[in-house]
């Protein structure tokens, strides 16, 4: 998707979220029973009454009673959806309090965004240091959107409140009906008056502008998640702690399948793209037996670290073995893969090693199936490594080859 241009930027009003209780409803079913059995009397009246002048009359007033029974049905059809909808969302935010799992939480957050009427795509993007990186998670956009997300234009920090942006396109675009037409952006400002990030609901639909009531609905969604966002935050982190391999920095094995496992489920649930690629250091086993396991930690050590810095921001690096490593690429193909594992390569190539040799590497590299677990994933790319080593190593294979 192309960088659109702003083309209004306006905060928006105050609102408040409705609520439909179950006496309104009932109270609507009773009126147009009441007005059916009306309808039914009068009808009664009509035809056993000799043709007369109140002929006209009855019938105005039959059709009348049968003007406002169609009022009060559409009435209740809109009551009763707007209860399904709330009662959707308040389970969803119910949820939220109760996910401690970071990115089980996030998509939670996304799902009750786009219960509320009239959006298309939604947005978590979350500042991971303080401006540095950040996590972002989306619902409804495409991949390219997704990897150029639109923009508030406000730049790294939200004004308090929430606010419109509308986004225009070149005359070529005009037409087009799939492209985000504007987004609804509102701060996640924690405890501490500290902003983690925002939340963004967008639309496709030309001219659609959200009410003071769906603005009220989001911010309801944003002042529930934050608390809960905040929490996972703080029990990710000391997972981390636990689940980081001391030696590399690398996520380490336990980790690496649950993690292998989630993003499988979520790719196979929305449809999206998985890659996976696992790489192995050829014959590293030497390298400790000829200078000492502490000089053989302290080369896997370096070559760690040049591998992570190829490594892009949504994947995720884990060592699952002595000198074997993972990493799990979602929203990636085995082209993609099969291009990290040639700047690694090229990366680690210049190392030297004890001894004046070189760090080799070989590959396995297995993209997600329909239907596919994680299970097969893996062994797919594993057999996949093994084919390389057998090869004459220094060299990746795809499991479609």
């Amino acid at each position: 998707m192309a960088e659109p241009r702003i083309a209004h930027y306006s905060a928006c009003g105050e609102g408040g979220g409705t609520d439909i209780s179950s006496g309104t409803i009932s109270t609507i079913i009773a009126a147009t029973a009441l007005l059916g059995l009306g309808i039914a009397a009068l009808e009664i009246i009509r035809r056993r009454s000799e043709p007369t002048a109140r002929d006209d009359r009855l019938v105005q007033a039959v059709d009348d009673m049968r003007s406002r029974m169609d009022d009060l049905g559409r009435d209740l059809s809109e009551a009763l959806d707007r209860a399904e909808r709330e009662s959707r969302r308040n389970r969803f935010l119910s949820d939220l309090g109760t996910s401690i799992e970071f990115d089980e939480l996030l998509d939670r957050i996304l799902d009750a965004a786009l219960e509320v009427p009239g959006f298309d795509a939604a947005m978590v993007s979350l500042d991971e240091h303080g401006g540095g990186t950040a996590t972002t998670a989306t619902r409804g956009m495409t991949a390219e959107e997704a990897a150029h997300p639109p923009s508030s234009g406000a730049g790294g920090v939200l004004p308090a409140g929430p606010i419109t942006v509308s986004y225009r396109y070149g005359a070529a675009d005009a037409a087009d009906t799939q492209l985000i037409r504007g987004g609804l952006f509102m701060a996640l400002v924690g405890r501490e008056g500290h902003q983690l990030g925002s939340l963004a609901l967008f639309w496709r639909t030309p001219g659609f502008e959200p009410s003071p009531e769906r603005v009220g609905t989001v911010e309801q969604i944003a002042a529930t998640c934050i608390p809960a966002l905040e929490n996972a935050r703080r029990y990710r982190e000391a997972r981390q702690l636990a689940e980081t391999d001391a030696l590399t920095g690398f996520f380490n094995q336990r980790y690496f399948h649950e993690t292998l496992r989630r993003e499988a489920l979520r790719a196979q649930r929305y449809d999206r793209q998985l890659a996976l690629l696992i790489l192995d250091l050829d014959d590293f086993k030497a390298v400790n037996d000829r200078v000492g396991h502490l000089a053989g930690d302290a080369v896997l050590a370096q070559v760690a670290e040049q591998l992570r810095n190829e490594i892009r921001s949504v994947d995720i690096g884990c060592r699952v073995g002595g000198d074997e490593f993972a990493v799990v690429m979602p929203e990636s193909t085995e082209d993609d893969a099969s291009q990290l594992f040639d700047r690694m390569r090229d990366g680690v190539s210049t190392m030297p090693m004890p001894g004046g040799h070189r760090v080799r590497l070989s590959a396995g590299i297995a993209e997600l199936r329909h239907g596919e677990t994680a299970a097969g994933l893996f062994e797919r790319a594993d057999a996949a490594l093994r084919r390389s080593k057998d090869a004459g190593k220094n060299r990746a294979t795809t499991a479609s080859e």
